[in-house]
């Protein structure tokens, strides 16, 4: 079994987002064999909002994030990067719209910010866990 089988496909359930097969290629590209996704949901850029949207894939080793651009709804690696090469990661819970907001410095210095919007204040919290047994342990 496979990796996007095993855990990218339950991961993308569990956050209640239903990711298009066109995906697919991109992350199989990106993750490697043994590197289990811990979250995916789709995000949104707070710096740039006319950019399009995201999909944002967290697994134990990468951070990986896909943007549609908004016109002709074109994929594009938007980032690819090993958590190792992160810096200055923080988040934010924005429980008054269910909501959340990541920030992650990459190896380039490029400030990165993603917005993520949930259907409620529990998914927040799941998400918010996820995070920090990714990034803290």
């Amino acid at each position: 079994m496979d990796v996007i089988s095993r855990t990218f496909l339950p991961a993308t359930v569990e956050a209640g987002a239903a990711i298009p097969s066109r995906h697919l290629p991109i992350v199989e590209r990106c993750v490697d064999a043994g590197d289990d996704a811990v979250l995916v949901t789709r995000c949104t850029r707070p710096d740039a909002p006319l950019a399009g949207e995201y999909l944002l894939l967290l697994t134990h080793r990468r951070l990986i994030v896909i943007q549609r651009t908004p016109l002709l709804h074109r994929l594009r690696l938007h980032l690819n990067t090993n958590l190792r090469h992160l810096s200055n990661v923080t988040w934010r819970p924005d429980l008054s719209r269910p909501a959340l907001e990541m920030a992650v410095t990459a190896v380039d210095g490029v400030r990165e910010r993603f917005r993520m919007k949930f259907p409620d204040t529990g998914s927040v919290w799941l998400f918010e866990a996820k995070l920090r047994e990714v990034f803290l342990s």
